[in-house]
């Protein structure tokens, strides 16, 4: 395997620097310190998340010049979306956890999960090679380091059998592709020192957004704290 470039190693070590695989939630997960209770709100506040991804992606596939990552865009687009949607896994995770799909999907966005939600929102607006970077590497390419711990406590910690927590698997897989396509599409994508600082600063952007997020459920849930 060749050496990845030098952007390529800026790209990851913007993930990297802020993943949050890490986040004091995700350790509290990993540990099996949370309620099921606490799951289902990360469930309810996740839904607010990620069902609009795809609205995001259809954006960037709109501006995006290459044939071959608006091939990509679309078949991400199209497995989030159809047949059994990936919402509807998590939804059925969170009604293994006692949350309801109304409870879900009429759920009060904490303030910082609202940040999140908003600032894709925004980058989807943002230059192909911008958006990109910010959404399918910064964001999606976190998704397998982050589940691969989730998922293993799920089971013999939490007592949560295989068809509740398809969700995590499925995942793990999928944005495993997803991720590394991300990394090709941007480096395809940005072609001057401009173009790749911009990508390496909506990366990092994306880490902290979704390290906000998590900490923000971290606060709401574990803390107590009044957000």
């Amino acid at each position: 395997m060749s050496e990845p470039s030098p952007f390529r190693q800026e790209l990851e070590a913007a993930v990297n620097a802020r993943h949050s695989r890490l986040n004091p939630f995700t350790e509290k997960w990993v540990k099996g310190e949370l309620t099921r209770a606490q799951l289902g709100a990360w469930a309810a506040q996740h839904y607010q998340y990620v069902s609009q991804f795809p609205r995001w992606c259809a954006r960037v596939y709109a501006d995006c010049p290459y044939s071959d990552a608006r091939d990509f865009l679309l078949e991400n687009i199209v497995e989030e979306e159809s047949g059994t949607k990936h919402v509807d896994l998590l939804i059925r995770f969170a009604e293994a956890c006692g949350v309801s799909r109304a409870e879900v999907e009429g759920a009060r966005q904490l303030p910082t999960t609202r940040g999140l939600t908003a600032w894709c929102h925004e980058m989807s607006y943002k230059p192909f090679y911008e958006a990109a970077a910010g959404l399918l590497v910064g964001l999606e390419s976190q998704v397998p380091g982050i589940y691969r711990r989730n998922l293993p406590p799920l089971k013999p910690l939490y007592g949560f059998g295989d068809h509740e927590i398809e969700f995590f698997a499925v995942h793990i897989e999928a944005d495993e592709v997803h991720g590394e396509r991300g990394y090709e599409i941007v480096e395809q994508a940005c072609t001057t020192p401009a173009m790749r600082a911009t990508a390496v600063e909506a990366v990092r952007q994306a880490t902290e957004m979704r390290w906000q997020y998590m900490t923000g459920l971290h606060r709401a849930f574990v803390l107590k704290d009044d957000l």
